[in-house]
């Protein structure tokens, strides 16, 4: 007759009656410690699987698109052409480098949805995309011009002005150029 016994990592290890315990011992290590090896090796392979379904995601990354209604039809246009959103009294002029269109909104709405996107609200009637900004400048009101690519200036309100450190994640050499 047989006994089940669990040996160790939990595994199942059926033993003859009168048989030693020393050579049975021995097998269900073997087995067991094998058992294990494909458990850890299973695992292994499912992480480096994931990790390189995850690196295949980062060296590939799906642009983030924005859904727009425009003359009756839904434009998707990729955040990372916007340049910037001005505000028309109640209409949003959405800037790319070729083209530009008109939308009904408030740009209130439109910085709080795009908060966290990459754009910075500028003053009352603007917002930038950060990845276009190459330079901004001290004005002598305490203000600041900001120049994206291209060319076209802003200026950024004192209001605002504190927005503007989120353009970068790391400053050097600023001193007290920036505002605290």
């Amino acid at each position: 007759m047989n006994n089940l016994n669990m040996g160790p990592a939990g595994c199942a290890a059926s033993k003859p009656e009168g048989v030693g315990d020393s050579l049975t011992d021995q097998a269900d290590r073997q087995s067991c410690a094998a058992l294990v090896m494909v458990r850890e090796g299973g695992a292994q392979t499912a992480r480096s699987t994931e990790s390189l379904f995850g690196l295949g995601a980062l060296a590939n990354p799906q642009s983030l698109r924005m859904a727009i209604k425009v003359r009756g039809k839904i434009l998707f246009i990729d955040l990372n052409d916007v340049v910037a959103i001005h505000a028309h009294g109640n209409y949003l002029c959405i800037v790319q480098n070729a083209r530009s269109m008109l939308i009904r909104g408030s740009i209130s709405v439109a910085a709080e949805t795009l908060d966290g996107h990459g754009f910075i609200r500028i003053n009352r009637s603007a917002l930038v995309n950060a990845s276009f900004v190459e330079e901004i400048s001290p004005l002598l009101t305490g203000e600041y011009c900001l120049r994206i690519k291209g060319g076209k200036e802003y200026t950024v309100t004192r209001t605002f002005k504190r927005n503007l450190k989120s353009l970068a994640k790391l400053w050097i050499g600023t001193g007290a150029f920036l505002p605290g």
